[in-house]
Protein backbone atom coordinates (compact mmCIF):
# COMPACT_ATOMS: atom_id res chain seq x y z
CA UNK A 1 0.00 0.00 0.00
CA UNK A 2 1.13 3.16 -1.14
CA UNK A 3 1.61 6.29 1.16
CA UNK A 4 0.37 9.47 -0.53
CA UNK A 5 2.76 11.88 0.69
CA UNK A 6 1.43 15.75 0.94
CA UNK A 7 3.72 18.67 -0.20
CA UNK A 8 4.87 20.70 2.49
CA UNK A 9 3.67 24.01 1.04
CA UNK A 10 0.20 22.62 0.66
CA UNK A 11 0.24 21.49 4.52
CA UNK A 12 1.63 24.92 5.47
CA UNK A 13 -1.26 26.75 3.32
CA UNK A 14 -4.13 24.46 4.72
CA UNK A 15 -2.77 25.06 8.60
CA UNK A 16 -2.54 28.97 7.69
CA UNK A 17 -6.47 28.76 6.21
CA UNK A 18 -7.35 26.86 9.51
CA UNK A 19 -5.61 29.61 12.06
CA UNK A 20 -6.86 32.25 10.53
CA UNK A 21 -10.71 30.97 10.69
CA UNK A 22 -10.70 28.81 13.46
CA UNK A 23 -7.78 30.71 16.61
CA UNK A 24 -9.53 34.04 16.75
CA UNK A 25 -9.67 34.77 20.36
CA UNK A 26 -12.61 34.23 21.64
CA UNK A 27 -11.94 36.62 24.91
CA UNK A 28 -12.83 39.56 22.30
CA UNK A 29 -16.24 40.56 22.84
CA UNK A 30 -18.85 43.14 21.86
CA UNK A 31 -20.07 45.92 24.11
CA UNK A 32 -23.14 45.37 25.13
CA UNK A 33 -26.43 47.81 23.68
CA UNK A 34 -26.98 48.65 27.42
CA UNK A 35 -23.55 50.33 27.96
CA UNK A 36 -23.97 52.15 24.54
CA UNK A 37 -27.46 53.48 25.76
CA UNK A 38 -26.45 54.85 29.08
CA UNK A 39 -23.38 55.97 27.87
CA UNK A 40 -24.94 58.10 25.41
CA UNK A 41 -27.54 59.14 27.86
CA UNK A 42 -25.64 60.28 30.35
CA UNK A 43 -23.20 62.19 28.02
CA UNK A 44 -25.94 64.00 26.58
CA UNK A 45 -27.02 64.84 29.99
CA UNK A 46 -23.42 65.97 31.00
CA UNK A 47 -22.80 67.80 28.03
CA UNK A 48 -26.08 70.16 28.41
CA UNK A 49 -24.65 70.65 32.16
CA UNK A 50 -21.24 71.26 31.16
CA UNK A 51 -22.50 73.62 28.40
CA UNK A 52 -25.41 75.49 30.31
CA UNK A 53 -23.65 78.76 29.69
CA UNK A 54 -23.91 78.24 26.08
CA UNK A 55 -27.47 77.05 26.25
CA UNK A 56 -29.03 79.96 28.80
CA UNK A 57 -28.21 83.28 28.84
CA UNK A 58 -29.66 83.77 32.41
CA UNK A 59 -28.49 84.31 35.62
CA UNK A 60 -30.40 81.01 37.37
CA UNK A 61 -30.19 83.12 40.95
CA UNK A 62 -31.76 86.59 38.70
CA UNK A 63 -35.26 87.27 40.60
CA UNK A 64 -37.50 89.12 38.15
CA UNK A 65 -41.11 89.29 39.63
CA UNK A 66 -42.75 91.03 36.84
CA UNK A 67 -42.22 87.73 35.17
CA UNK A 68 -43.26 85.49 37.65
CA UNK A 69 -44.76 81.87 36.67
CA UNK A 70 -44.77 82.45 33.11
CA UNK A 71 -45.50 79.79 30.37
CA UNK A 72 -42.63 78.28 27.74
CA UNK A 73 -41.88 81.15 25.24
CA UNK A 74 -38.80 81.98 23.09
CA UNK A 75 -37.16 83.87 26.07
CA UNK A 76 -37.81 80.91 28.46
CA UNK A 77 -37.99 77.28 27.24
CA UNK A 78 -39.55 76.05 29.93
CA UNK A 79 -41.20 78.94 31.96
CA UNK A 80 -40.28 81.15 35.15
CA UNK A 81 -40.96 79.83 38.60
CA UNK A 82 -42.50 82.32 41.36
CA UNK A 83 -39.57 84.16 41.37
CA UNK A 84 -39.26 85.04 37.75
CA UNK A 85 -36.09 82.63 37.72
CA UNK A 86 -35.76 80.74 34.01
CA UNK A 87 -36.54 76.79 34.85
CA UNK A 88 -34.37 75.75 32.28
CA UNK A 89 -31.04 77.82 33.91
CA UNK A 90 -31.75 76.56 36.99
CA UNK A 91 -32.28 72.75 35.71
CA UNK A 92 -29.07 73.14 34.15
CA UNK A 93 -26.86 74.81 36.58
CA UNK A 94 -28.64 72.66 39.41
CA UNK A 95 -27.39 69.71 37.73
CA UNK A 96 -24.24 71.20 37.55
CA UNK A 97 -23.96 71.02 41.55
CA UNK A 98 -26.49 67.89 42.53
CA UNK A 99 -24.20 65.95 39.88
CA UNK A 100 -20.69 66.73 41.17
CA UNK A 101 -21.46 66.29 44.96
CA UNK A 102 -23.25 62.71 44.02
CA UNK A 103 -20.07 62.09 41.59
CA UNK A 104 -17.67 63.21 44.24
CA UNK A 105 -19.53 61.29 47.36
CA UNK A 106 -18.75 58.51 45.08
CA UNK A 107 -15.57 58.47 44.34
CA UNK A 108 -13.91 59.54 47.60
CA UNK A 109 -15.45 56.28 49.15
CA UNK A 110 -14.76 54.15 46.67
CA UNK A 111 -11.15 54.85 46.98
CA UNK A 112 -11.19 54.99 50.68
CA UNK A 113 -13.27 51.64 50.46
CA UNK A 114 -11.05 50.06 48.04
CA UNK A 115 -7.70 50.48 49.72
CA UNK A 116 -9.25 49.74 53.41
CA UNK A 117 -11.01 46.71 52.52
CA UNK A 118 -7.71 45.32 50.69
CA UNK A 119 -5.68 45.54 53.32
CA UNK A 120 -8.53 44.05 55.70
CA UNK A 121 -8.40 40.69 52.97
CA UNK A 122 -4.49 40.69 52.55
CA UNK A 123 -3.52 40.89 55.92
CA UNK A 124 -4.45 39.30 59.18
CA UNK A 125 -3.74 40.56 62.45
CA UNK A 126 -5.58 43.39 64.37
CA UNK A 127 -5.44 46.34 61.82
CA UNK A 128 -7.80 44.35 59.56
CA UNK A 129 -9.96 43.05 62.64
CA UNK A 130 -10.20 46.79 63.62
CA UNK A 131 -11.26 47.95 60.13
CA UNK A 132 -14.21 45.41 60.09
CA UNK A 133 -15.40 45.91 63.11
CA UNK A 134 -15.66 49.74 62.38
CA UNK A 135 -17.76 48.88 59.13
CA UNK A 136 -19.90 46.74 61.09
CA UNK A 137 -20.33 49.47 63.52
CA UNK A 138 -21.59 52.19 60.32
CA UNK A 139 -23.50 49.91 59.01
CA UNK A 140 -25.41 48.91 62.20
CA UNK A 141 -27.18 52.18 61.84
CA UNK A 142 -29.76 52.62 59.11
CA UNK A 143 -27.71 54.44 56.00
CA UNK A 144 -30.03 57.47 55.46
CA UNK A 145 -31.03 58.42 59.30
CA UNK A 146 -27.02 58.42 59.78
CA UNK A 147 -26.53 60.78 56.78
CA UNK A 148 -29.27 62.92 58.09
CA UNK A 149 -27.94 63.24 61.16
CA UNK A 150 -24.55 63.99 60.03
CA UNK A 151 -25.96 67.09 57.83
CA UNK A 152 -27.77 68.09 60.38
CA UNK A 153 -25.26 68.47 62.84
CA UNK A 154 -22.70 69.59 59.75
CA UNK A 155 -25.01 72.15 58.76
CA UNK A 156 -26.41 72.58 54.70
CA UNK A 157 -24.59 72.82 52.28
CA UNK A 158 -23.04 70.93 49.50
CA UNK A 159 -19.97 70.49 51.47
CA UNK A 160 -21.86 68.63 54.53
CA UNK A 161 -23.56 66.45 51.93
CA UNK A 162 -20.36 65.33 51.11
CA UNK A 163 -19.24 64.61 54.57
CA UNK A 164 -22.23 62.97 55.58
CA UNK A 165 -22.48 60.52 52.50
CA UNK A 166 -18.36 60.23 52.56
CA UNK A 167 -18.31 59.08 56.45
CA UNK A 168 -21.09 56.41 55.86
CA UNK A 169 -20.88 54.88 52.09
CA UNK A 170 -17.31 53.46 52.26
CA UNK A 171 -18.56 50.28 54.31
CA UNK A 172 -20.00 48.87 51.18
CA UNK A 173 -16.93 49.11 49.42
CA UNK A 174 -15.06 47.78 52.04
CA UNK A 175 -16.87 44.65 52.54
CA UNK A 176 -16.77 44.09 48.40
CA UNK A 177 -13.06 44.66 48.23
CA UNK A 178 -12.13 42.44 51.05
CA UNK A 179 -14.35 39.34 49.38
CA UNK A 180 -12.27 39.85 46.23
CA UNK A 181 -8.97 40.22 48.05
CA UNK A 182 -9.75 36.87 50.10
CA UNK A 183 -9.83 35.33 47.05
CA UNK A 184 -6.84 36.73 45.17
CA UNK A 185 -4.45 36.40 48.09
CA UNK A 186 -4.40 32.97 47.52
CA UNK A 187 -3.92 33.02 43.20
CA UNK A 188 -0.57 31.62 41.90
CA UNK A 189 0.80 34.79 40.76
CA UNK A 190 0.45 36.55 44.13
CA UNK A 191 2.08 33.84 45.54
CA UNK A 192 5.44 34.40 42.78
CA UNK A 193 5.22 38.33 43.90
CA UNK A 194 6.11 37.01 47.51
CA UNK A 195 8.60 34.03 46.35
CA UNK A 196 10.01 36.56 44.21
CA UNK A 197 10.95 38.98 47.10
CA UNK A 198 8.21 41.81 46.24
CA UNK A 199 7.46 44.19 49.21
CA UNK A 200 3.39 43.03 50.50
CA UNK A 201 3.19 47.42 50.38
CA UNK A 202 4.20 46.91 46.30
CA UNK A 203 1.80 43.67 46.01
CA UNK A 204 -1.18 45.03 47.41
CA UNK A 205 -1.37 48.08 45.14
CA UNK A 206 0.44 46.94 42.09
CA UNK A 207 -1.91 43.41 41.67
CA UNK A 208 -4.01 43.38 44.01
CA UNK A 209 -6.32 46.70 44.26
CA UNK A 210 -6.03 46.81 40.26
CA UNK A 211 -7.58 43.16 40.12
CA UNK A 212 -10.42 43.84 42.45
CA UNK A 213 -11.31 47.72 41.82
CA UNK A 214 -13.81 46.72 39.18
CA UNK A 215 -16.29 45.16 41.15
CA UNK A 216 -16.47 48.42 43.38
CA UNK A 217 -16.85 50.55 40.14
CA UNK A 218 -20.00 48.45 38.79
CA UNK A 219 -21.29 49.31 42.47
CA UNK A 220 -20.19 52.78 42.75
CA UNK A 221 -22.92 53.52 39.34
CA UNK A 222 -25.95 52.37 41.10
CA UNK A 223 -24.40 54.74 44.39
CA UNK A 224 -24.64 57.08 42.30
CA UNK A 225 -28.48 56.91 42.06
CA UNK A 226 -28.23 56.34 45.27
CA UNK A 227 -26.15 59.66 46.33
CA UNK A 228 -28.53 61.64 44.15
CA UNK A 229 -31.63 60.82 45.59
CA UNK A 230 -30.44 61.78 48.90
CA UNK A 231 -29.00 64.97 47.64
CA UNK A 232 -32.71 65.30 45.99
CA UNK A 233 -34.28 64.40 49.18
CA UNK A 234 -32.07 66.36 51.82
CA UNK A 235 -32.91 69.64 49.46
CA UNK A 236 -36.77 69.05 49.29
CA UNK A 237 -37.25 69.00 53.21
CA UNK A 238 -34.59 72.07 53.10
CA UNK A 239 -31.22 70.10 54.76
CA UNK A 240 -29.65 70.32 51.55
CA UNK A 241 -28.25 73.20 49.14
CA UNK A 242 -28.41 76.69 50.28
CA UNK A 243 -31.46 78.75 48.41
CA UNK A 244 -30.91 80.51 46.14
CA UNK A 245 -28.43 78.10 44.82
CA UNK A 246 -30.14 76.36 41.92
CA UNK A 247 -31.12 72.81 43.19
CA UNK A 248 -33.51 70.22 41.70
CA UNK A 249 -34.99 68.94 45.26
CA UNK A 250 -35.51 72.97 46.34
CA UNK A 251 -37.45 73.36 42.24
CA UNK A 252 -39.23 70.20 43.23
CA UNK A 253 -39.87 71.39 46.51
CA UNK A 254 -40.49 75.54 44.93
CA UNK A 255 -42.89 73.70 42.91
CA UNK A 256 -45.03 71.70 45.01
CA UNK A 257 -47.08 74.36 45.77
CA UNK A 258 -48.49 75.15 42.80
CA UNK A 259 -49.55 71.54 42.18
CA UNK A 260 -53.40 72.22 43.18
CA UNK A 261 -53.57 74.57 40.77
CA UNK A 262 -52.14 72.70 37.16
CA UNK A 263 -48.61 74.12 37.30
CA UNK A 264 -46.68 70.88 36.85
CA UNK A 265 -43.49 71.69 35.48
CA UNK A 266 -41.80 73.43 38.45
CA UNK A 267 -42.21 69.70 39.83
CA UNK A 268 -42.61 67.11 37.15
CA UNK A 269 -39.36 68.30 34.84
CA UNK A 270 -36.66 67.99 37.57
CA UNK A 271 -38.15 64.39 38.62
CA UNK A 272 -38.28 63.43 34.57
CA UNK A 273 -34.59 64.06 34.81
CA UNK A 274 -33.09 62.71 37.95
CA UNK A 275 -35.45 59.58 36.29
CA UNK A 276 -32.93 59.55 33.03
CA UNK A 277 -29.98 59.95 34.96
CA UNK A 278 -30.62 57.16 37.54
CA UNK A 279 -31.66 55.36 34.30
CA UNK A 280 -28.90 55.87 32.29
CA UNK A 281 -26.86 55.10 35.24
CA UNK A 282 -28.28 51.52 35.93
CA UNK A 283 -27.52 50.83 31.93
CA UNK A 284 -24.18 51.57 32.54
CA UNK A 285 -23.99 49.55 35.80
CA UNK A 286 -25.37 46.48 34.22
CA UNK A 287 -23.18 46.98 30.74
CA UNK A 288 -20.09 47.10 33.00
CA UNK A 289 -21.23 43.82 34.70
CA UNK A 290 -21.84 42.19 32.09
CA UNK A 291 -18.40 43.33 30.53
CA UNK A 292 -16.46 42.36 33.36
CA UNK A 293 -18.64 38.89 34.10
CA UNK A 294 -17.08 37.56 30.77
CA UNK A 295 -13.49 38.59 31.44
CA UNK A 296 -13.46 37.12 34.76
Amino acid sequence: MSETKIPVAQVNKDYAKIKLTGSRPRSRKRIGAELVIGCVMLGLIALLIIAAPLLTPYDPTHQSLREAMLGSSSAHPLGTDQYGRDIWARLLYGGRIDLFVAVMAVFTPLVIGTILGAIAGYFDGVVPTVIMRLADLVSSFPFYVLVIVLVFVLGNGGMSIFIAISAVSWVPYTRISRGETLILRDREFIASCKASGFTDGWVLFRHVIPNIASQGIVYAMSDIVVNLGIIVTLSYFGLGIVPPTPDWGQMMNDGQQFLAAGVYSLTVIPTIVIILISLALSFIGDGLANVLKVRR
